[in-house]
């Protein structure tokens, strides 16, 4: 079973992507082929720094390689690495409904947020379509928010095999309800494009501070409180085990506990959880050669992968 999973390098990774995204992807290198990338050219739709994009994409990569990938256990690449795909994407592009561009959820949300309203948003799904099936994916993990995506991706791939011939993979998503959409500081879902999340791999002080401002509701210290519909404990029972988080929910319920201490409780665990984690970032960042070795390593992998596939597409679609 080929798995595949990709994770935007627009900015710092945050506990949403590490709970929706990156634990799954680690836990996928155990039961099945991994083929997992770090999206930068999705990111040219929300990032106009060219410098910043290209930092972000090698810190995220660092921040990867210490939450658990294996460059030895996974195929694990930067997509801009892989030319392959954006040839795929133009192919795919000229079977695609404008219709179904216009469905997508994502794309009018982000517009109604004041993202810019560009082209490279509009085919966002285009290309994540090429991504999936340019390596003829099986399973891919997504978050709820993706999965209207991933039904495009099966659309796009029916009508090309309808029209040219069987060739594409006719993938399936796989999604985790419990962690389906993590919850911001500002309640909305956690997400770079919103400034709401709650970093990995920030200072100590800076997450302090960023979860003490999570938004809660104005009930005082002394008043019950109802943990199912609080996002410090939406957050909490992710990471801490389940009694403490069920001494959480009772405390809260009880009353005389509040807010500000349930925060302090939410940032210790996520220290704590984290901090092997930022021992072995700080080891792997000292080694850039090595995180080099493995940009590279990995993108000839992937290319060789992809070759098989393009080289059908190029020949039923007559450019071969």
């Amino acid at each position: 079973m080929r798995i595949l999973s990709g994770i935007q390098s627009s900015g710092a990774l945050h506990i949403g992507n590490y709970l929706g995204m990156i634990r799954p992807m680690v836990q996928s290198q155990d039961r099945g082929e991994l083929f997992c990338f770090l999206a930068n050219l999705h990111s040219l739709t929300s990032v106009f720094d060219g410098k910043r994009l290209n930092d972000n994409t090698t810190e995220a990569l660092i921040d990867l390689l210490a939450l658990g990938i294996d460059p030895q256990r996974s195929v694990f690449w930067v997509q801009s690495d892989v030319p392959e795909v954006c040839e795929l994407m133009w192919y795919l592009c000229n079977i695609t409904p404008v219709g179904l561009l216009q469905r997508a959820h994502s794309y009018k949300d982000k517009v109604g947020k004041d993202v810019p309203a560009n082209n490279g948003l509009f085919t966002y799904p285009v290309l994540m379509a090429a991504d999936i099936l340019l390596f003829q994916s099986n399973r891919v993990p997504v978050g709820k928010d993706q999965k209207q995506h991933l039904e495009m991706t099966r659309d796009i791939a029916i009508k090309f095999n309808e029209t040219y011939g069987e060739v594409f993979t006719i993938p399936e998503a796989e999604i985790s309800e419990e962690v389906a959409v993590i919850p911001g500081i500002d309640g909305q879902k956690m997400s770079k494009s919103y400034g709401n999340t709650l970093d990995i791999f920030a200072p100590e002080k800076d997450l302090k501070k960023r979860v003490m401002s999570i938004v809660t509701d104005s009930l005082p210290v002394e008043a019950p409180k109802i943990p199912e519909s609080n996002t410090v404990y939406a957050i909490y029972r992710l990471f801490a085990d389940e009694q403490k988080a069920q001494e959480m929910a009772q405390r809260l319920r009880a009353g005389g506990y509040g807010y500000g201490d349930a925060k302090k409780e939410l940032f210790g665990v996520l220290w704590e959880h984290f901090l092997p984690f930022r021992k072995k970032r700080e080891e792997i960042a000292s080694h850039r050669d090595y995180v080099e070795e493995v940009r590279r390593m990995g993108a000839q992998k992937a290319r060789a992968a992809a070759q098989p596939t393009l080289h059908r597409v190029r020949e039923l679609v007559g450019v071969a």
